[in-house]
């Protein structure tokens, strides 16, 4: 019993690096599928092996533990550090999330891929264009992107990244994915969509750099955070994970269009 405690411990502490939660990742995936074109839905959904988005949203977190993606696990973020912007940080050597989602969408717009490597590129481009529009996956390189970073939520101790990857968004709205679109999508006007899903991964990058600077302002280490951070946060929540949705669907209209 202890043993798996332990163990069950230690895979959420890993799990951490990752983004949003498995619930941020489902909104971002079915707003997505929301406002594909029907050419686009049909062709993406035959390339997943008739499987939706939402199906793989959360599959490259687990994917890049597995020997044979591990290579994709500094995919998930592009720190910047205080001072610093992507252009002038130094790069990481095995890739970021701003050239992961460049080169996937070059690939799977060349046409060349076998339906296997589309499939698997398919499945990254879903995780990664979520993970971009988490604040977190832009903070400084020397805490980790608040790994490092101990906060107190509602009394117990979490990693600041940890809080934004899932914590906020379970606790600011008790909604099921479907009814995150309903409530964000659904009643947004067509043209601010359109003007939402405007841009390129360095912009929203650039975003969620922006963002964490506030985060780093407002919760230091060891900060207790409850009612009134959630409160004050929910709309940067909503907007971010409305925007990685329209965004993702615009790349997948742009890539699977008629």
């Amino acid at each position: 019993m202890k043993k798996s405690l332990v163990l069950g411990c230690l895979l959420c502490s890993c799990l951490t690096a990752f983004g949003w939660g498995q619930k941020g990742h489902d909104v971002i995936a079915y707003i997505a599928e929301c406002n594909l074109t029907p050419a686009a839905y049909s062709k993406a959904v035959k390339a997943l092996g008739n499987h939706s988005l939402v199906y793989y949203a959360n599959w490259m977190d687990n994917a890049s533990h597995t020997p044979e993606y591990r290579y994709t696990k500094s995919w998930h973020y592009a720190n910047i550090d205080k001072g610093f912007t992507y252009e002038t940080m130094q790069k990481n050597e095995n890739g970021d999330v701003v050239v992961a989602i460049d080169e996937i969408v070059t690939k799977l717009k060349s046409g060349r891929l076998t339906p296997e490597q589309e499939e698997i590129n398919l499945r990254f481009l879903i995780h990664l264009v979520g993970d971009i529009h988490a604040p977190m996956h832009a903070g400084h390189l020397s805490d980790l992107g608040g790994n490092k970073v101990m906060i107190k939520f509602f009394g117990r101790e979490y990693k600041l990244h940890a809080i934004w990857d899932t914590n906020l968004v379970e606790f600011c709205h008790k909604w099921s994915y479907t009814e995150w679109q309903q409530q964000l999508d659904k009643y947004t006007p067509a043209e601010d969509k359109e003007r939402i899903a405007q841009g390129a991964p360095i912009d929203w990058l650039t975003e969620s750099a922006e963002i964490a600077t506030d985060i780093y302002i407002n919760t230091p280490a060891k900060t207790d955070v409850s009612f009134g951070y959630v409160a004050y946060y929910t709309p940067t929540i909503e907007r971010r994970l409305l925007a990685a949705g329209l965004r993702l669907a615009r790349l997948l209209n742009e890539i699977y269009g008629e």
